[in-house]
C-alpha cells in the first residue's frame, strides 16, 4: 500500500524523529514542582563513545520521562558529559605518543590541555549524537560539561565552604599511587589482580617485564646474638624502608625475645630496628615474622603508629624510583632495585629462600601500572558526619533505594566511611582553589576564588602587609568525583537561589557499581551544601555483559557498540574500528590482535541491522535491577522481527479498513455499545486492558522486563497469532462483523502503541499516524473491559487449538492431507462451549473440517487421538495414510506422564504445612479446580491409550 511500506525498515522509520525530539526545552515559567519530573543523566566520560551500559541507563531514563509525559508531567532531564580527569588524560597521552611521538611533559601543560579540549569537543559531539539517536527526550538547552564555567564556579564555592568549615585539610597520608601517572588515584581505579604463582607482567617505565607471585624469606640478624629472624615478603624492594620486624605476641617461636628489647641489624641502612609484638600479625603467614614498612603499606602504617615508630621513611620517588636517601640504589626503577637488593642479600647470606605464592596485585586500571601505597601530601575531605546524615536520609525514607537490597550495603559502607582524598596530581581537571602563603618561616593555606582574594584572606589573618606575603596556588586538581558529586544542584546554577526550582531531583538512575563513589557522595555533599537531599529515589541498574555473562573488555574482544547494533556492522567494519583505536594509541598491538581474533569467533558474519527500537526493547527485556545483564545480539535481531510483525499487523488493519470502507464520521463518534462485538472481540479488548495495566504498573515499579514480556505476549500471541487470524473471513466477506473487527483492530493498535511507545518511540510514532482516528462518544476504554472469565474460557479454547496443531505436527500431518478433526466433549457444558467456538477452533487449528460430538467410545477408531485439556478429547482423520514419525500411543504416554507430574506437584503444594493459612481462598479454589481438570484429563487419556 502507498501509505505504509511492505516491510519494517528501521533507518527509514527513525529518520528525522530524533532531531525533532532533541528540541525538547524546559518551560521555565512552570515552576510547579508537583507536576515536574526532574532527572540528570549520569554524565558519560569524554574518553570515547557511548557504550551499551550508557545506552541502558539512557533508555531506562527516557522510558520514565516518556511515561511521565503521558501522565501530564513536565519532564526536565538534563544532559551532560564528565571531564573524567585521569581516564581522559591517559587516553590523550596515548594518542599523543602514537601520533606525535611526544609525551605531555615534552609538550608542556598549556599545550597538552589544549589537546585535551580538542579531544573533548570531538568526543562530546559524538556522545551527544548517539544520545539523540537513541531518541532521548533530553533538555539540551541545559546541557553542561563538568569543567564549564558554571561548574567551575560551583566547584570553587563548594571547596571554599567546606575548607572554611574545617572539613577539608591537607596532610601527609598513604594513598593509592600510580607511578606512571605520578598521581594519587581512587579505589575505583585500582584493579585487584589475582596472581596464582609466578606471573610475568609488563610494568610501565621498565625495560623488561617483572615476575610477581613469589614469596621471599629474608634474614634479619639479632643484635649481640648469633641468631636471626626470618621475614617473608612479596615486596623485597620496600625492605629499604623497614622500621621494624613484627611478630604475634602469642607465637611460641618468638616468646624468648619478649623479656627484653630485641634489636635487628638492617643490612642496607647500617642501623638497628626493633622487633615488636603485635596481635595483628598472622602466625600462619610465612615464618610468622613480617617486615614493617609504614610508608608503603596501610596495615604497616597502623602498626607503626601504635608502636610510635617512624611512619615517614619513604623508599620511592613519585616516578617509582628509589629516592636519594639510599645512595647505593638511588634513581633505580623500583623493580630493577628489587633484583639488585635480592642479589646483595644473597651475597650477604641473608636471602634464605624463595617460593611460589598466591597474591593480590593492585593495578591502576588506567595506566596498567602496579599501584604503590605512598605517603604524599594530599587534600582530604572529612566524611564521617556527612555519612551519618546520608544514612539517616535512607533510614527515615527521605531517600528510597531500588532495589532495596542495596540499603544494607549503603549503611555498611557509610558507617565505615573514611576521609576522602580529593586531590590528584594531574594537568586535566579543576585546579584546587587553595593558596599557600609564605611569610618568612611561616606557612598558611587559604581557599579563595582568586589570588587577590587569597591575599586579602591571608592579610586579615596575619596582618603583615601584602609586600611580605608570597602566594602560590596549588597545582593539583580535584578528583573528578568531587565535581560530579555536585551535579544535582550545580547543573541548575548553584549557588544561585534559582537552583531550588529544580532541586531535589525526583530520581537518580545509574549503575550499582558507582553507588558509593558517586551516589553516596552526591547525598553527602548535597545535604551539606544545600541543606536538602539531592534526590528522592535511587534506581540502580546492573552491568551490561555479553551473551555469556562475561564483562565486555578489549582483551576478550566482545565489546559491542550501540551503533553497531542499530545500523548493523560487517566483520570488516568492526575490524576497521578496532584498528582505528590502535592507530590512535588507545589499543596496544596485542590488544588489537586479541580483539580482532575474538570478534571473528563471536561475530563471524558481523552484526545484523536491528534498529534503535529493537535495541531499547532488548535492553529492557532483562530485569535491570539484576547484578548483571547479558546482552545477546541475536535476541536483539529477534526483537526487530517482532517489530516487523507489528508492522505487518498494521498493514493488515489498514487494508481491512480500505476493504470495509468505514465512514470517517462513524469513527469520530464511535459507540462501542453499538458494535456487534463477538467473544473474540471482547477477549482481545480484555487482554489489551490487562496488558496496559501490567505495562503501566511495570513502568512505575521499574520492572521494565515485565512490560516487555506483556507487550510481546499481547502482540505476538494474542493479537497477531490469534485475534487477527479470526477476523480474516469476516473482513473478506465485508460483513457487519467485519466492521466490528476493523474497529477493534484499530483500537488494539492505537492503545497498544501508547503503552509501548515509552520503550519503542520510533515505530509507534510512525505507525500511529496511519491508524484511523477515533473518539468515543460514550464509554471509554478502561478496566471495565477486563473480563477474567472470558479470558479463562478463550485460554481453554486456544489450548485445544494448540493440542490439535501439536498432534498434527508430531505425525507430519500437513494441509495437503486435509485433516478433519472430531471433538468429543467431556460434558454437556463443554459441548455448549465448544459449539460456540467451533469456527474459531477450526480457523486457529488450521484444519479442513471440524465435527463436534458428545463423549463417545468412537474415538478409539482414529489413528491419531489425544486429549485437549479437561473439555474434550479428539481424533484426526486424513485423506491418505501417513507414515507416522511417532507412535501415537508413545506420544500420549509422554503427555500422561507430564499431566501426572503436574498433578503430583499440585497435590504436594496444597498438602504442605501452612498452605491453608498462607494462601488466600481464591487461589485455593483455583488450585482445586485445576486438580479436578487434571484428574479428568488423565482419566480420558488413559482411556484412549488402553
Amino acid at each position: 500500500m502507498a501509505f505504509i511500506s511492505t516491510a519494517y525498515q528501521p533507518q527509514v522509520v527513525e529518520s528525522g524523529k530524533a532531531e525533532k525530539w532533541s528540541k525538547n526545552t524546559i518551560n521555565y515559567a512552570n515552576g510547579i514542582r508537583n507536576k515536574q519530573f526532574v532527572m540528570i543523566i549520569p554524565p558519560p566520560n569524554v574518553t570515547g563513545y557511548l557504550h551499551l551500559g550508557h545506552s541502558l541507563m539512557a533508555t531506562i531514563q527516557d522510558v520514565l520521562c516518556r511515561r511521565k509525559q503521558q501522565l501530564g508531567y513536565e519532564t526536565i532531564w538534563i544532559p551532560g558529559t564528565d571531564h573524567a580527569g585521569i581516564a581522559t588524560q591517559v587516553v590523550v597521552e596515548k594518542k599523543l605518543l602514537k601520533e606525535k611521538k611526544c609525551t605531555r611533559h615534552q609538550l608542556g601543560r598549556e599545550n597538552f590541555v589544549k589537546e585535551i579540549w580538542a579531544w573533548k569537543d570531538e568526543k562530546e559531539n559524538k556522545i551527544n549524537r548517539d544520545l539523540k539517536k537513541l531518541g532521548c527526550l533530553l533538555n539540551w538547552d541545559k546541557e553542561y560539561f563538568t569543567m564549564d564555567k558554571k561548574q567551575s564556579v560551583a566547584v570553587t564555592k563548594a571547596f571554599i565552604k567546606l575548607f572554611e568549615e574545617n572539613l577539608i585539610e591537607r596532610r601527609n597520608s598513604l594513598v593509592n599511587w600510580s607511578c606512571s601517572l605520578q598521581s594519587a588515584i581512587s579505589d575505583i581505579e585500582v584493579d585487584s589482580r589475582e596472581i596464582n604463582g609466578p606471573t610475568i607482567i609488563s610494568v610501565p617505565n621498565h625495560n623488561k617485564s617483572v615476575t610477581f607471585g613469589r614469596l621471599y624469606d629474608i634474614s634479619y640478624k639479632i643484635k649481640d646474638l648469633d641468631e636471626e629472624i626470618v621475614v617473608s615478603t612479596t615486596r623485597p624492594e620496600t625492605l629499604l624502608g623497614d622500621v621494624a620486624v613484627a611478630v604475634n605476641p602469642n607465637d611460641p617461636r618468638y616468646q624468648k625475645y619478649k623479656e627484653h628489647s630485641t634489636m635487628l641489624w638492617h643490612p642496607f641502612r647500617n642501623e638497628h630496628i626493633p622487633l615488636i609484638f603485635d596481635a595483628n600479625v598472622e602466625i600462619e603467614f610465612g615464618t610468622g615474622a613480617v617486615k614493617i614498612t609504614p610508608a608503603h603499606d596501610k596495615i604497616d602504617f597502623e602498626i607503626a603508629e601504635r608502636h610510635n615508630l617512624n611512619t615517614q621513611m619513604s623508599v620511592f620517588t613519585e616516578e617509582g624510583k628509589i629516592n636519594s636517601s639510599y645512595e647505593e640504589f638511588s634513581n633505580l626503577p623500583r623493580f630493577e632495585a628489587r633484583d639488585k637488593i635480592l642479589k646483595d642479600l644473597s651475597n650477604l647470606g641473608l636471602l634464605k629462600g624463595m617460593k611460589d605464592h598466591k597474591m593480590i596485585l593492585p593495578m591502576c586500571s588506567r595506566s596498567k601500572d602496579v599501584v604503590e601505597y605512598m605517603l604524599r601530601p594530599q587534600w582530604f575531605l572529612k566524611c564521617q558526619d556527612m555519612a551519618k546524615e546520608a544514612i539517616k536520609a535512607v533510614e527515615i525514607g527521605k531517600i528510597k533505594i531500588h532495589p532495596r537490597n542495596f540499603e544494607n550495603e549503603w549503611f555498611k559502607w557509610l558507617q565505615n566511611s573514611k576521609d576522602w582524598c580529593i586531590s590528584r596530581q594531574l594537568w586535566w581537571g579543576h585546579q584546587i582553589p587553595a593558596y599557600l602563603a609564605k611569610i618568612n618561616d611561616r606557612k598558611i593555606w587559604v581557599a579563595a576564588e582568586s589570588e587577590e582574594q587569597a591575599f586579602e584572606k591571608v592579610n586579615s589573618v596575619l596582618t603583615s602587609g601584602k609586600e611580605n606575603i608570597k602566594i602560590t596556588r596549588d597545582e593539583d586538581v580535584l578528583d573528578t568525583w568531587f565535581s560530579s558529586s555536585l551535579l544535582p544542584f550545580s547543573c541548575f546554577d548553584w549557588p544561585k537561589e534559582s537552583f531550588k526550582n529544580f532541586y531535589p531531583l525526583d530520581l537518580m538512575e545509574t549503575g550499582h557499581d558507582i553507588l558509593f563513589f558517586w551516589v553516596a557522595r552526591m547525598v553527602m555533599l548535597g545535604q551539606k551544601l544545600t541543606g536538602d537531599i539531592p534526590f528522592k529515589n535511587i534506581l540502580l541498574n546492573g552491568i551490561v555483559c555479553d551473551a555469556h555473562g562475561r564483562k565486555m573488555s578489549k582483551s576478550l574482544g566482545n565489546i559491542v557498540m550501540p551503533d553497531q547494533v542499530i545500523n548493523g556492522a560487517s566483520f570488516e567494519d568492526m575490524k576497521l574500528e578496532i584498528e582505528k583505536s590502535h592507530n590512535s594509541g588507545i589499543l596496544s598491538s596485542d590488544e588489537m590482535k586479541k580483539s580482532v581474533s575474538n570478534f571473528k569467533k563471536i561475530f563471524p558474519k558481523g552484526i545484523p541491522e536491528c534498529g534503535t527500537d529493537a535495541l531499547r526493547f532488548t535492553l529492557l527485556s532483562h530485569n535491570i535491577k539484576s547484578h548483571f545483564i547479558n546482552f545477546d545480539v541475536s535476541e536483539c535481531h529477534t526483537n526487530r522481527l517482532f517489530l516487523n510483525k507489528i508492522w505487518q499487523a498494521t498493514r493488515y488493519t489498514l487494508q481491512s479498513f480500505e476493504k470495509i470502507k468505514i465512514d470517517s464520521s462513524f469513527m469520530e463518534n464511535l459507540k462501542l455499545t453499538s458494535l456487534n462485538l463477538c467473544n473474540m472481540d471482547k477477549w482481545i479488548l480484555s487482554r489489551l486492558m490487562n496488558t496496559k495495566e501490567i505495562c503501566y504498573q511495570s513502568y512505575d515499579n521499574y520492572n521494565f522486563h515485565l512490560a516487555t514480556q506483556a507487550i510481546k505476549t499481547f502482540f505476538y500471541s494474542n493479537f497477531c497469532d490469534t485475534y487477527l487470524e479470526t477476523t480474516k473471513s469476516a473482513v473478506q466477506e465485508n460483513s457487519s462483523k467485519g466492521v466490528s473487527h476493523c474497529i477493534v483492530l484499530a483500537i488494539c493498535l492505537s492503545e497498544g502503541f501508547k503503552m509501548m511507545s515509552p520503550i519503542t518511540p520510533f515505530i509507534t510514532e510512525e505507525l500511529s499516524q496511519h491508524i484511523p482516528k477515533f473518539s468515543f462518544k460514550e464509554n471509554t476504554l478502561d478496566s471495565t473491559f477486563i473480563n477474567d472469565k472470558l479470558e479463562i474460557e478463550v485460554a481453554e479454547i486456544l489450548n485445544i487449538c494448540t493440542s490439535i496443531r501439536q498432534l498434527n505436527s508430531q505425525n507430519n500431518i500437513v494441509k495437503k492431507h486435509e485433516p478433519k478433526v472430531y471433538l468429543f466433549a467431556n460434558s454437556n457444558e463443554a459441548f455448549e462451549l465448544l459449539n460456540e467456538y467451533k469456527d474459531i477452533i477450526s480457523t486457529l487449528s488450521q484444519i479442513s473440517e471440524l465435527f463436534l460430538f458428545k463423549d463417545s467410545d468412537d474415538i478409539k477408531k482414529f489413528n491419531y487421538v489425544s486429549t485437549a485439556g479437561h473439555l474434550c478429547s479428539f481424533g484426526i482423520k486424513t485423506n491418505e495414510i501417513i507414515v507416522k514419525s511417532n507412535d501415537n500411543s508413545s506420544i500420549n504416554i509422554k503427555k500422561l506422564t507430564r499431566l501426572e507430574n503436574d498433578l503430583k506437584k499440585l497435590m504436594i503444594t496444597i498438602s504442605s504445612e501452612g498452605y491453608k493459612r498462607s494462601v488466600n481462598e481464591t487461589v485455593q479454589s483455583k488450585h482445586l479446580e485445576r486438580i479436578k481438570h487434571l484428574e479428568l484429563e488423565i482419566s480420558k487419556i488413559k482411556g484412549i491409550s488402553s
